[in-house]
C-alpha cells in the first residue's frame, strides 16, 4: 500500500482539479473551499511520507513502477530519498497557501483553483520521478499551468510579454537538455535514473552532457546572465504566482544539479566547479547591488532570490557534504521566507494597488501587526541567527571554505550586502514619514492573511532552531551521492570533500 502512496499525491490534486472543472463558476464558495481541501489533503498525505520515510537508507523509497514506452525501455517510475522527500512536502505545503492568498483578490476563481492544483501534480511528479526522459517531459509541463497563471491572473498590462518571455526562455533553455537526454539514451539504451548513475561515461561525454543539462538548469534557478526572465515574471504575477515561483519553480534547477548533474557526470563536475563558483559569486555580489537601487517592492525581492539562489549553488557545488547538505537546508528556507515576503508585499497591494516604494512609510504605525510579520522575514531573509536561513548559509559557506576558501570571502560579501538592502526596504516601508497624500486609509493584517502567516512563520523558527529534524533525513541520500567523489575520476588523482589531490 505505501508503493501507491506517490501516486496518490499526484492523481490527488489531478482529480480534484478535474472535479472542480465540472462545478459552475458561479459557485465561487464551493470552488475555494473544495481547492482549499484538496490541497491540505494532498499536503496530509506529504506528511505520511514524512512520517514513513526511513533516514537510515539510501535506496530510494515507496517505489512504483509501471511501463510507460516498455518497448522503448521507458517506465515510469516514482520514488523519493531524502533530498526530495522535503520538496515534496514544501510544494503540497505551499499550494494551500497560495489559494489562500488569491481568496478575495482573483475574479475569476474557478481558473485560478484549477491551475494550481494542476500545478502542483506537475510539481511533485518532478521530484518522484526517476526516469530521465519522463523527468524532462515534467519539468518541462510545469511552464503551462504557471504561464497562464501569469498571462491571465497578472495585475499590470505587462503580464502577456512576461508570461511569454517566462515561457520561451526557460523552454529555450532546455532544448540542449533534451539533446543530452536523447544521447545517453542512444549511448545506454534507457533512461532510468538508478541504471544510469551505474553507467560509466567518457570524459568528453560527461562534458559535453553536463554543458547541455546546465544550460537547462542555469536558466531555471536562475544564474547570470540567463536571469533576466526572473524579475520581470515576478512583478507581472499575481502574488501566489510570485509565491510558488520563489517557493518552488526556481528549486527546480537547482534540484537538477543535484540529482542528475553531480551524480551521474561527476568529473565532468569537478571540471566545471571553477566556472560555477565564478558564475555563483559574480550573480551573489550583482544581484545584492541591484537589489539596491531597485524601486518596485516585488523586484526588490525578486533580485534577492537571484542573490540566495546563486549562495545554493556554491554549496552545490563545493562537493562536501557540509555544503550540499546547507544548499538544500537554503533551497527549502527560501522556499518559506520568500513566499512570505511576497506575501506581505501582496498585503500592501491588495490594499493599496502600488507597489512602487516611494509611496510608503510610517507602517509600524498604521499596522503594527503587519509590520512586526514583515520584520520577521526581513531578518530571514538576512539569516539572522534563529531562523532557517542562517543554518543553511552557515554550512554553504563552511563547506565551501573547505573547497576555495577565497571564493567563500567573496561571497560572504553578498551576506553584508543582503542585510543592506533588507534593512534599507523595511526601514522605507515601516518608518519614516507618513505620506498621506498618496495614502490616506490604512487597515491591519485581517484573519485570513494573519492565518496565512503562521505557518509560515513557525516553519522558519522550527528549522532555524532545531535543524537536526531536517537534516537527519537528509544525510544518508547526502553521502551516497557523493561516494563518486571518493574514488578515482579518469585522470586517476583521487578527490576528497571536492578537491583533487
Amino acid at each position: 500500500m505505501v508503493s501507491y502512496l506517490l501516486p496518490s499525491l499526484i492523481l490527488l490534486p489531478l482529480v480534484g482539479s478535474v472535479i472542480l472543472f465540472f462545478v459552475p463558476s458561479s459557485s465561487v464558495k464551493t470552488i475555494r473551499v473544495g481547492g482549499l481541501l484538496i490541497s491540505s489533503a494532498t499536503f496530509m498525505l506529504s506528511l505520511l511520507a514524512w512520517v514513513f520515510f526511513d533516514p537510515s537508507s539510501t535506496k530510494f523509497q515507496f517505489v512504483y513502477e509501471a511501463p510507460w514506452l516498455g518497448t522503448s525501455n521507458i517506465y515510469l517510475i516514482l520514488g523519493i530519498d531524502g533530498i526530495s522527500l522535503f520538496f515534496v512536502v514544501l510544494s503540497a505545503f505551499l499550494i494551500p497557501l497560495c489559494l489562500l492568498a488569491g481568496w478575495e483578490s482573483i475574479e475569476r476563481q474557478k481558473e485560478y483553483v484549477i491551475a494550481f492544483l494542476v500545478l502542483e501534480a506537475l510539481m511533485i511528479a518532478v521530484f518522484c520521478l526517476l526516469d530521465l526522459f519522463l523527468f524532462y517531459v515534467f519539468f518541462e509541463s510545469v511552464l503551462i499551468p504557471m504561464f497562464f497563471i501569469i498571462g491571465i491572473f497578472g495585475s499590470r498590462e505587462r503580464k502577456i510579454r512576461a508570461a511569454y518571455q517566462f515561457f520561451l526562455y526557460t523552454l529555450l533553455g532546455s532544448v540542449l537538455m533534451l539533446l543530452g537526454v536523447l544521447m545517453i539514451y542512444s549511448q545506454t539504451g534507457t533512461t532510468q535514473v538508478e541504471l544510469l548513475y551505474a553507467a560509466e561515461f567518457s570524459e568528453m561525454a560527461q562534458i559535453i552532457l553536463w554543458l547541455s543539462f546546465f544550460a537547462s538548469f542555469a536558466v531555471k534557478v536562475p544564474m547570470l546572465p540567463v536571469h533576466i526572465w526572473l524579475p520581470e515574471a515576478h512583478v507581472e504575477a499575481p502574488t501566489a504566482g510570485s509565491v510558488i515561483l520563489a517557493g518552488i519553480l526556481l528549486k527546480l534547477g537547482t534540484y537538477g544539479f543535484l540529482r542528475f548533474s553531480i551524480p551521474l557526470f561527476p568529473d565532468a563536475s569537478l571540471y566545471f566547479t571553477p566556472l560555477v563558483f565564478t558564475m555563483s559569486v559574480i550573480a551573489v555580489i550583482y544581484a545584492s547591488l541591484t537589489t539596491v537601487r531597485q524601486v518596485d517592492l516585488k523586484k526588490i525581492i525578486a533580485y534577492s532570490s537571484v542573490a540566495h539562489m546563486n549562495f545554493v549553488t556554491l554549496g552545490l557545488f563545493s562537493l562536501n557534504p557540509l555544503g550540499v547538505e546547507g544548499s538544500i537546508l537554503l533551497m527549502l528556507s527560501h522556499g518559506l521566507v520568500s513566499p512570505g515576503l511576497f506575501l506581505c508585499v501582496g498585503v500592501m497591494y491588495d490594499r493599496y494597488k502600488t507597489r512602487l516604494l516611494r509611496y510608503y512609510g510610517g507602517s509600524v504605525h498604521t499596522m503594527p501587526i503587519f509590520s512586526a510579520v514583515f520584520l520577521f522575514f526581513t531578518m530571514g531573509n538576512i539569516s539572522l541567527p534563529g531562523t532557517s536561513s542562517f543554518v543553511g548559509e552557515f554550512m554553504v559557506l563552511s563547506g565551501t571554505f573547505v573547497s576555495n576558501p577565497f571564493i567563500c570571502f567573496l561571497a560572504a560579501t553578498g551576506m553584508v550586502l543582503g542585510a543592506a538592502y533588507s534593512l534599507w526596504l523595511y526601514n522605507r516601508v515601516a518608518f519614516g514619514a507618513f505620506k498621506p497624500h498618496f495614502i490616506s486609509t490604512y487597515s491591519d493584517l485581517n484573519r485570513r492573511e494573519f492565518y496565512i502567516f503562521v505557518p509560515l512563520i513557525g516553519a522558519v523558527l522550527w528549522m532555524g532552531i532545531y535543524p537536526e529534524v531536517f537534516l537527519d533525513e537528509i544525510h544518508a541520500s547526502v553521502y551516497n551521492l557523493l561516494e563518486n567523489f571518493s574514488r578515482p575520476p579518469i585522470d586517476g588523482s583521487l578527490v576528497v570533500d571536492g578537491k583533487i589531490s
